[in-house]
């Protein structure tokens, strides 16, 4: 039984790693409806700075943030992504970010990262929440606005 266990975390946890590249894939792509799909249906992104925090939830609600976002054309590229089981359907992560600008000719954008908590549903792993922590942010997307006490 043991090599079965360990073949089905192996399993996930390349499921899991897979959610943050089609992520960034999807946003290289502009394509919406594909980045709302890796979220479960309560997902919930949050934006994380020294100021506060800006959260969102809710499939209807993703879909605002993102295609707003989206238009400013970022270009994230992630390193080093953690992943920990926590349990046969439940896991977290962090990986981190680098950001560029598309309309601006690749200029860099910001740096942070992400901390992730995945839920597995309908046996296909799923972002629950995803809290983007910045470390420096150049210009804000969209009409995001910088959070404030």
């Amino acid at each position: 039984m043991a090599n079965e266990e360990a073949l089905a975390a192996l399993l996930d946890r390349e499921a899991i790693r897979e959610l943050p590249v089609r992520y960034c894939d999807h946003v290289w792509r502009n394509d919406v409806d594909g980045l709302i799909e890796l979220f479960a249906d309560d997902g919930e992104f949050i934006i994380r700075t020294s100021e506060g925090d800006t959260a969102v939830a809710g499939r209807e609600a993703l879909v605002e943030l993102y295609a707003d976002g989206l238009a400013d054309a970022p270009r994230p590229y992630i390193h080093n992504h953690v992943v920990d089981l926590t349990s046969d359907s439940t896991a977290s992560g962090r990986c981190y970010l680098d950001l560029r600008s598309a309309k601006h000719n690749m200029d860099w954008l910001g740096a942070g990262f992400y901390q992730d908590d995945y839920i597995k549903r309908n046996q296909s792993w799923l972002f629950q929440r995803r809290l983007f922590t910045v470390l420096r942010i150049d210009e804000w997307p969209g009409s995001v606005e910088r959070p404030s006490r």
